[in-house]
């Protein structure tokens, strides 16, 4: 095969004929990787909200429901149902911006009567050793059982009730913060879901 002259237009083909080659290949991978990518999305998802609530027998992340909470933060709220449809509880994906190193990212499983049957920590960037404690026992353990209505979820330091891990009470705040935020997004959709079986 003769080879092109280097003018200036062979050049601009040459590009152009990468360019949508390649730009091809990536939109042909793009959709060949879509739904294995919801997929997974959708059982880490479904994975976390069966770790913070008890048995249910219907699709949470089917029922999806967003709430607000302060500074205008939609957190998404998830439904779990008996055999029947009774409301059995409800897990909350809640942030706290007020993390030492940014956002903490819970998911907060309650019961129906409002106690917190589990809390799994889903993202964060505290300081390793330090903060990254919430997501271990004992710290994240003081909170199972517990009612939001009538525990309070500041650390002891601020007038609380919550055991702040020692040397990351600014992590041990935001986690508290994340629960209470979750726990005003479980009383406003609490009636919705209970009316709708």
């Amino acid at each position: 095969m003769a080879k092109l002259p280097s003018t200036i237009f062979n050049m601009v083909m040459t590009l152009v004929i990468v360019s949508l080659l390649s730009g091809g290949s990536l939109a042909l991978m793009n959709e060949a990787t879509k739904e294995p990518i919801r997929q997974a999305l959708y059982q880490k998802q479904l994975e976390a909200i069966k770790a913070v609530l008890p048995e249910f027998q219907n699709d949470p992340v089917g029922e999806l429901a967003n709430a607000t909470s302060e500074g205008g933060q939609a957190l998404e709220c998830y439904p779990a149902r008996d055999a029947e449809g009774n409301l059995l509880g409800m897990a909350v994906k809640s942030v706290s911006p007020r993390g030492y190193s940014g956002d903490i990212w819970l998911m907060v499983g309650f019961k129906a009567d409002g106690s917190l049957h589990g809390v799994q920590v889903l993202e964060h960037h505290e300081t390793p050793g330090l903060g990254t404690k919430m997501a271990d026992s004992p710290f994240k353990d003081q909170f199972i059982g517990k009612n939001p209505a009538d525990f309070d979820l500041r650390v002891k330091k601020d007038g609380g009730q919550v055991d702040a891990i020692t040397a990351a009470t600014i992590s041990s705040r935001a986690y508290g913060d994340a629960i209470e935020r979750a726990y005003q997004a479980f009383l406003q959709q609490k009636s919705a879901f209970e009316a709708q079986p």
